[in-house]
């Protein structure tokens, strides 16, 4: 049973251009998620289109925006396939490259009964990703209303793609994901929306995540080292957004029974940045894409998981 608070969302539909990473994520359920050196048998396994810059391109297709994808797979099957999956979704795909020399992208995960899930992932083409492919590609985010970035592909590839968008005066958001450690200050400068979870916000700040008043001292954190808009993701307890001029401010999580929490995050992203596209208010985007991540996590899977925008209710009891 979902428990929703009042959701808008838009009339026209915006641009957003994702840069990142395309994988195909090979999908375990468990009963529990193993320990160091433990073996255990595991329920199912499934190929499922993924990467973080493939969900938040699909989240945001799906949830009313026009989407252009910028990444790379390799000259293989599973390569096709995503892309394959992309074009089904409306996602522009004629910016994704092809690389002869390295497999696409993968992911392992492990889902357990709790809907939790642990990651290894494997770059291969995602690394090939380069500057001078923003270079050449820089039309496309100029045309866009957001350009979303993770960092999944290479540093000075992000990079070049926000400064791009800082030049044509574009909304810029970074999911810093993963986080390995603190970022520089002139990326924390050039992102207009900086989107960690709990534990990437504790990497990068310094301050450990485990509350939203913890989570408000490390968006604050941030602020310090640069960043403008600081919005935390805390799962089943919600978002922290420390807005430009405000004090900051906890959003509740809608009540779900969460199946698998795989690509939630990136369902928030992709809805938030949809919204934010269509010229939506901050709170009306953040409303938005925790409703739509809400009902990705009871339903099993990356992509196979986001909802589309007829199913993100505008009302519910």
């Amino acid at each position: 049973m979902t428990s929703m608070s009042t959701t808008t969302m838009q009339p026209e539909a915006g641009r957003v251009t994702v840069v990142g990473s395309l994988n195909m994520d090979l999908v375990i359920r468990a009963p529990r998620l193993p320990g160091a050196g433990e073996t255990l048998a595991g329920r199912s396994f499934a190929n499922v289109p993924g990467g973080k810059g493939g969900n938040q391109a699909v989240a945001a297709a799906r949830l009313g925006a026009r989407v252009t994808m910028i990444g790379c797979v390799g000259n293989d099957e599973n390569g096709a396939q995503l892309v394959a999956r992309l074009r089904e979704d409306g996602i522009d795909c004629d910016r994704i490259a092809t690389d002869a020399a390295l497999p696409t992208g993968v992911a392992m995960i492990v889902v357990d009964d709790a809907g939790q899930n642990a990651i290894v992932i494997v770059a291969g083409s995602n690394g090939a990703l380069t500057p001078a492919a923003i270079a050449a590609h820089e039309a496309a985010i100029a045309q866009a209303d957001v350009l979303v970035c993770q960092l999944e592909v290479p540093d000075d590839t992000v990079f070049a793609a926000m400064r791009a968008a800082r030049r044509h005066g574009r909304i810029v958001v970074l999911n810093p994901a993963p986080a390995s450690g603190m970022l520089p200050r002139e990326w924390l400068e050039c992102a207009d929306f900086l989107i960690p979870n709990e534990g990437e916000a504790s990497v990068l700040s310094g301050v450990a995540v485990d509350s939203p008043e913890s989570a408000l001292a490390a968006a604050r954190a941030l602020r310090q080292q640069g960043a403008r808009n600081v919005i935390v993701t805390l799962g089943e307890r919600g978002v922290l957004v420390l807005a430009e001029g405000e004090d900051g401010r906890h959003f509740p999580a809608p009540k779900v029974d969460a199946i698998d929490t795989t690509a939630a995050g990136d369902t928030f992203v992709g809805g938030l940045c949809a919204a934010l596209a269509a010229k939506r208010s901050l709170d009306e985007a953040v409303r938005f894409g925790q409703a739509a991540a809400a009902l990705s996590v009871t339903r099993a899977g990356a992509q196979t998981s986001i909802p589309y925008l007829h199913e993100v209710p505008s009302r519910a009891d």
